[in-house]
C-alpha cells in the first residue's frame, strides 16, 4: 500500500540515555526491551547480586544496556549511581519501591521509620542530584510509576500508599519548578497488573478483582511498558507535573 496512507505513529525521543530505577522488576524488564527497540540505551539499577543476576538472565545481550548498584537503604550507593550516570542523562523512569504491608496499629515502629526514610527521604535526595545533572544538559524527562493504590488502597497498604503519594508530590514539584528549564515529569498510576508483586494477590482474589474493573481484565506488563515509552517520547511532551491513571476504570466509580 502507498506510504502516504500509513498512519502508524513513530515515536521520537529527545535523547538516548535512560535511567531505570528498580531495574529488576518485571515492568522494568519489559520497558528495557521496548526502549532498546526504540534506540534508547537504558541503565538499570539493582539492589543486590541476586537482582543483578535476574537482570542478566532476562536481558542476556549486555551490550544494549548497563547496570548499576543502588539501594534506597544505603545512602552511599547514590555515589555509585551518580558516577555511572556521569554528565549525561535524558530520561528517568522510577519503579523503585520497598515492600511493607501492615496495619497501622500493628506496624513495627522501626520499620515505619526506615521504610519512609528509604522511599521518601532517599528518593528526594536522589531526585535533587539527578535533576542537577539534567539541568546541566538543559532538558530531561522523568516518569514515576506510582499505583492506583495511591487513591484506592486495600487494608495494610497505608504506608505503601503514603510513600507513593509523597513521591508523586516530589515529581510534581520538579515539573512545576523545572518545567521552564526543559525538565518535565509525569506520575503514572497503573491498576492491577498480572505479573510481578501483584500476581499472587490477583490469583487469590480471582473473579472478585475482575468485577471491580470495568474492562474486566488486569493490565499486562507489556502494555504498561509501551505506555511509559510513549510518555517519554516527544509526542507526550505536553504532559507535565500531573498524574495519569491507567487502571481500566477501577478508581472511576464506587
Amino acid at each position: 500500500m502507498g506510504g502516504g496512507n500509513d498512519k502508524t505513529m513513530h515515536l521520537q525521543f529527545g535523547g538516548k540515555r535512560l535511567l531505570i530505577l528498580g531495574g529488576s522488576c518485571d515492568l522494568a524488564i519489559a520497558l528495557t526491551e521496548c526502549a532498546i527497540r526504540a534506540g534508547l540505551f537504558p541503565l538499570l539499577t539493582f539492589r543486590n547480586k541476586e537482582r543483578e543476576r535476574h537482570i542478566a538472565e532476562k536481558l542476556p545481550n549486555t551490550s544494549q544496556y548497563d547496570t548499576c548498584y543502588l539501594d534506597f537503604a544505603d545512602r552511599s550507593s547514590l555515589n555509585f549511581l551518580l558516577n555511572k550516570v556521569g554528565k549525561r542523562l535524558d530520561f528517568l523512569v522510577d519503579f523503585a519501591q520497598g515492600d511493607f504491608e501492615s496495619l497501622i496499629a500493628s506496624a513495627n515502629e522501626m520499620r515505619i521509620y526506615s521504610y519512609l526514610a528509604e522511599n521518601i527521604a532517599f528518593r528526594a535526595e536522589m531526585l535533587k542530584k539527578v535533576s542537577r545533572v539534567m539541568l546541566q544538559n538543559g532538558k530531561g524527562r522523568m516518569i514515576f510509576v506510582s499505583s492506583s493504590a495511591a487513591v484506592r488502597l486495600n487494608q495494610g497498604q497505608g504506608f505503601y500508599a503514603a510513600s507513593k503519594l509523597a513521591a508523586e508530590a516530589l515529581y510534581k514539584s520538579i515539573g512545576l519548578e523545572l518545567g521552564s528549564f526543559g525538565i518535565t515529569t509525569v506520575s503514572l498510576r497503573p491498576g492491577y497488573i498480572g505479573e510481578g508483586r501483584g500476581k499472587t494477590f490477583i490469583q487469590k482474589q480471582g473473579e472478585a478483582i475482575l468485577q471491580k474493573i470495568p474492562i474486566h481484565r488486569v493490565l499486562h506488563s507489556q502494555e504498561v511498558a509501551e505506555t511509559i515509552l510513549f510518555l517519554l517520547s516527544e509526542s507526550a511532551r505536553g504532559f507535565n507535573a500531573t498524574e495519569i491513571l491507567m487502571d481500566g476504570g477501577l478508581t472511576a466509580g464506587k
